[in-house]
């Protein structure tokens, strides 16, 4: 590995929030870059404004992965209802279900059904729903490294003007600028895509005083043309990484790991199933590359690919991975899809091209059972061989909404058969298993928490109640919630998203 530009690190987290949002992919490349020149060009912003203006945009849906099983269990498909929540204007004089309609493709009576169900957990879901976002989108730009006012902003991305937004109701000049001016600019981009310029200056104007600051809109509208000209560019990415506000934020390669495992906690919020999965196989997959004798080199670029093998898990719904039952073969075709998916982020951003075709061949199989492409050539590399096996064994130790967690011997017999089968390399199974016997025995009891604790944190992180925690633990739902306070104490987390990426962070999951 060498190092790395921390702008393309950011804009492969913003190519997957696009997925995980329903967003066409790049929308929010195309965000940044106008969102940037309006406040570096129009507004001229200082350079720290203009990087927390930069920084903003491309993390402004970083926590939209937080509350997915939870809206998925209310909404249904959230990745849809998330896309068309990006159209809604409370304030705009148009019933919320004739813009459900207009935007999301539901029947009359379907968006009715759903600006009922919304208008009636907004005040509490939807509250709950944001305040997760916000934490966990604070806990992942702070180990992006990103700046404190970006920071800032990531709070304030789902308020409004005029102080009808969630969670907290703020509004006007106690909003965050860098917020406000990547409002203005995700809004112009979304209404630019389907209308070009005359549909920006529209939806900018018709949302001023409501959902957008007027004076920002105003300056915009004046200037509009300049603004949008970056949409003009071929090429989304390279946009974003010329217009980086300097000094150029790099990242030794040392510590290129850390940002991948930041990704790896985004996508493992997907699902209450999927919490720790990817640190795990990353775990397993480096321990058995040393195993096998790669170099550093190769061990790096091999936890790498692991831990962002998911990526393209984001756009698929949290009810199909939290699904305890049978899946449709819609749903099936949706799940082999996230392989694709994980490809094309990675493919996208040359600093973590090279680690695709490792990380998007975990699911394929050496007798061409697998998925997406259904082969693996003629001579894999063996970190392909041996992320395939991790994943295989990590995901069977797991507990998943229609099983237990096996066993490791119990798991071990499964692997084993995969490659007596053919479908898996013998010796890089032969590898996963010596690494998964080479696990420390005593667990890690981070920020002063005790071993009841830590079993409390693992359960409330996939999003169990303190009655199904205590049922678990054999204990009461009110001594679960004394546990609870001291827990978010110790970590300074409040929420289920807060607690799940600290969960991640200490590697204290599965």
């Amino acid at each position: 590995m060498e190092e790395v530009r921390l702008a393309e690190v950011l804009a492969a987290l913003s190519l997957t929030t696009d997925l995980a949002a329903g967003m066409s992919f790049e929308k929010g490349l195309r965000t940044c870059v106008v969102a940037t020149v309006f406040a570096r060009d129009v507004l001229a912003g200082d350079r720290e404004t203009c990087r927390a203006v930069y920084e903003t945009a491309l993390l402004r849906s970083v926590g939209c992965t937080s509350f997915a099983p939870e809206l998925a269990e209310i909404f249904g498909d959230e990745v849809a209802f998330q896309r068309a929540l990006k159209h809604l204007d409370p304030g705009g004089g148009v019933p919320l279900a004739e813009q459900l309609v207009r935007t999301g493709g539901w029947t009359r009576a379907e968006g009715r059904r759903l600006t009922d169900t919304l208008t009636e957990v907004l005040p509490t879901v939807g509250v709950e729903a944001m305040r997760n976002g916000c934490e966990a989108g604070q806990a992942l730009g702070s180990g992006l490294g990103v700046r404190s006012q970006t920071l800032a902003a990531l709070n304030d991305v789902y308020e409004r003007w005029d102080g009808r937004g969630i969670p907290l109701g703020i509004g006007g000049e106690r909003l965050s600028f860098a917020a406000r001016v990547v409002q203005v600019a995700e809004q112009a981009v979304l209404a630019h895509a389907s209308g070009g310029e005359p549909a920006a200056v529209s939806a900018v104007a018709g949302r001023a005083g409501g959902h957008l600051d007027p004076a920002l809109a105003h300056a915009f509208a004046a200037d509009v043309t300049r603004v949008l000209a970056p949409l003009r560019e071929p090429d989304a990415l390279a946009s974003v990484v010329a217009c980086e506000p300097p000094p150029y934020s790099t990242v030794p390669a040392e510590k290129v790991p850390d940002l991948c495992a930041v990704l790896g906690r985004f996508v493992d919020l997907k699902g209450k199933w999927l919490i720790g999965h990817s640190e795990h196989v990353a775990q397993l997959a480096e321990s058995a590359g040393r195993l096998a004798g790669l170099d550093a080199d190769e061990v790096t670029r091999l936890r790498c690919a692991a831990l962002l093998h998911d990526l393209g898990r984001a756009g698929i719904s949290a009810d199909v991975w939290d699904r305890p039952g049978p899946l449709s073969t819609a749903e099936t075709e949706r799940v082999r899809m996230h392989t694709y998916w994980t490809q094309r982020v990675l493919e996208r951003v040359p600093a973590l091209a090279p680690l695709a075709p490792i990380a998007a061949a975990h699911h394929e199989r050496l007798d061409g059972s697998g998925y997406h492409r259904g082969v693996l050539g003629d001579r894999p590399p063996v970190t392909a061989l041996i992320l395939s096996a991790a994943d295989v064994l990590a995901a069977l130790t797991e507990p998943r909404a229609h099983r237990d967690a096996l066993t490791v011997d119990e798991a071990v017999g499964r692997l084993t058969r995969e490659a007596d089968s053919g479908a898996l390399d013998p010796t890089a199974c032969d590898l996963v298993i010596r690494a998964a016997g080479g696990r420390p025995a005593r667990p890690r009891r981070p920020a002063g928490l005790t071993a009841r604790e830590v079993e409390v944190l693992r359960l409330a992180a996939r999003g169990l109640t303190n009655q199904q925690i205590g049922a678990e633990l054999s204990i009461s739902s009110r001594t679960v919630g004394h546990h609870l306070g001291h827990i978010y104490d110790k970590t300074g987390r409040r929420t289920r998203a807060g607690v799940a990426v600290f969960a991640m962070e200490q590697r204290l999951l599965p």
